[in-house]
């Protein structure tokens, strides 16, 4: 199979400038490199060819004599696939600003340098674990004590969180040497991996724990009680400092973090810390006036003051009625009611009569004029 141009692999112009053939190939490098298509053949030539073509115009020389003679002037000259060492002289510099694309593709640095291993027993936070639970409303209005049990892992009492049977011992990890990782060749890369076998500590158990296995930890239930504050909102968390899964080694444990989610209320809706309800009133409260009773959240009635002429939809406030204040139980937000006015479905002979001689008093228009639905809102 003919080679193609060396110009034409990169996408580069013959007077393309060294930085530019640097841009070139990183881009498809990075594009057709093996670990990134593993089995990929086509990827794999394409990678070659790439690397290879730049191995020729990076270097003054080669890339003169290419310019002049073409592929004869720099017979013997490319490593090909067989060592590519030379042309990483300056690795640095071609993948340097690449370091994040190689962390979260090799799981390590980019750079040619090993990894330092996690070190032995390493002391690690235990994991942060989380808890749902459903109140009611107005147990988030006024707070609430309930009880959870959940499941957590806890140090082994057998081997004390060492993972170790008593007497045993750790040795040296056989597969990494005591390095906590493991090195894979791949061309011209050679890329530093957490041991399979120790989970990067350098050391194994002898005799694991026939308790927790070897892990140090086993799995325990728990019951705790938890304060449910006055004036939590649906969807908030509560944190429990230190009620997550022990650390390993003696590592400090996680916390426990109770989401709570709240029932809405076949009446009430809130809106921050204000909450409201609608009431219904007859045609003649609404058009008389007077008082009602109304349900509040502490389960009381207050009296609320109803004008002459009010139409439906007028809200009526009634301060410090609402929510408490997170944290602050002395402030409370404002209560709403929003007066619905029922027409009757259903009158009597009397109340007809009543009503016409209303209507004929009040001189009512029967051809009335339309009404700005703005006015209505």
């Amino acid at each position: 199979m003919a080679k193609r141009d060396y110009y034409e692999v990169l996408g580069v112009p013959r007077g393309a400038s060294r930085d530019e053939i640097k841009k070139a190939y990183r881009k498809l490098a990075i594009k057709y490199h093996p670990d990134k298509n593993p089995g990929d053949k086509t990827a794999e030539e394409k990678f070659k060819e790439a690397t290879e073509a730049y191995e020729i115009l990076a270097d003054d020389k080669k890339r003169q004599a290419y310019d002049q003679f073409g592929f004869a002037g720099v017979e013997g000259m490319s490593g090909g696939a067989q060592d590519y060492s030379t042309v990483f002289r300056d690795f640095e510099d071609i993948f340097g600003d690449f370091g994040g694309f190689f962390d979260s593709f090799f799981g390590r640095s980019g750079r040619g340098g090993k990894r330092r291993s996690s070190g032995r027993n390493t002391v690690q936070r235990g994991a942060d674990l989380r808890y749902d639970v459903e109140i009611s409303f107005l147990d988030a209005v006024f707070g609430t004590q309930i009880e959870i049990s959940f499941s957590r892992n806890e140090m082994c009492p057998e081997c004390g969180g060492t993972g170790m049977e008593p007497g045993s011992s750790r040795k040296v990890c056989p597969t990494c040497g005591g390095t906590g990782q493991v090195r894979r060749s791949s061309g011209f890369f050679s890329i530093a991996t957490t041991c399979p076998t120790c989970h990067g500590e350098g050391e194994i158990i002898e005799k694991p724990c026939k308790t927790c296995g070897g892990t140090g930890l086993i799995k325990k239930n728990r019951r705790i009680k938890v304060k449910i504050p006055a004036g939590i909102e649906n969807g908030k968390r509560i944190s429990i400092s230190g009620q997550g899964d022990s650390g390993s080694h003696g590592g400090p444990a996680g916390d426990l973090y109770v989401y709570v989610h709240v029932k809405p209320h076949e009446y009430f809706e809130r809106d921050g810390y204000d909450v409201y309800c609608a009431i219904p009133i007859s045609i003649t409260q609404a058009a008389l006036g007077g008082e009602i009773l109304v349900p509040t959240l502490n389960n009381k009635r207050a009296k609320v003051k109803i004008p002459s002429g009010t139409q439906t939809g007028k809200m009526l406030r009634l301060r410090d009625e609402g929510i408490p204040y997170l944290h602050n139980g002395h402030k409370r937000g404002d209560m709403y009611i929003k007066l619905i006015v029922k027409v009757p479905e259903r009158i009597s002979s009397k109340a007809k009569v009543l009503l016409k001689e209303f209507s004929e008093v009040n001189g009512e228009n029967n051809s009335p004029n339309p009404i700005r639905l703005s006015d209505l809102r």
